[in-house]
């Protein structure tokens, strides 16, 4: 859930950093970010979805709609050099059969 003052999300709080992830649409809860609005994240997830990425690149995320759990591991600094982690994450939806 997010804990952000009146439903916020996080790009309303912070600068930027150069990051690969944009933070439009995503709240923060305790300890994760949260997407409380699928539409301006810009990544194929549901409203629910918890994650948070690590400065080497690393990600993790929680979809309980699609019932996915997903851990990236590797050491790609600084984390923009690539697009990996939304790659990951397009990649993993694009593979959901119903």
């Amino acid at each position: 859930m997010n804990y952000l003052p009146n439903n916020a999300d996080i790009s309303t709080f912070g600068r930027p950093l150069g990051e690969e992830i944009f933070y439009d649409g995503l709240g923060f809860g305790l300890g994760f970010s949260v997407v409380v609005d699928q539409a301006k994240t810009r990544v194929a997830c549901p409203n629910g979805t918890f994650a948070w990425g690590g400065m080497a690149s690393t990600v993790f995320w929680v979809d309980p709609v699609n019932e996915i759990s997903a851990m990236f591991f590797t050491q790609l600094i600084p984390s923009s050099t690539y697009p990996i982690r939304q790659y990951l994450r397009s990649l993993v939806y694009a593979a959901l059969v119903d």
